[in-house]
């Protein structure tokens, strides 16, 4: 098994549950080719460098896989038949310091996805704690 890194476009014309459905396609094709996702990082709405099919702007998510190379054809052929990716790119980690680098990108994204839930707890308790300290000035 190698290892691969797919970054997908997806319209941005849709809503936020259609996004994230088109996401979970895509998971879901990597997936039922005997691929192992090791990690995703949602990139978010971004402007396109030059319009694609009148589109300005594209929601980018970057999917870490390990699935043997033969799978690879069949993945990419049904991400050109999903109408809903306006452009998507695979990248293969080969030798040594290719898989150190996607082991590093991994372990980047996961450190990533597990920061946000970190900050909203400071964030809700910083409110209450302006809340208390008025109190007591009164």
């Amino acid at each position: 098994m190698r290892h691969y890194e797919n970054l997908v476009i997806v319209k941005p014309a849709m809503t936020a549950e259609e996004i994230q459905a088109v996401i979970k396609n895509v998971e879901e094709t990597i997936t039922s080719n005997g691929g192992e996702i090791a990690a995703t990082d949602a990139m978010g709405m971004r402007k396109l460098a030059y319009p694609i099919e009148k589109n300005e702007r594209g929601y980018y998510h970057v999917i870490y896989y390990s699935v043997a190379p033969a799978a690879i054809a069949e993945i990419e052929r049904r991400f050109r038949i999903n109408e809903d990716l306006l452009r998507f790119v695979t990248i293969k980690y080969d030798t040594n310091r290719e898989v150190a680098a996607w082991n590093n990108l991994v372990e980047k994204a996961k450190k990533a996805a597990a920061a946000p839930a970190k900050e909203e707890t400071p964030a809700e308790e910083a409110p209450k704690a302006e809340e208390a300290t008025e109190a007591a000035a009164e």
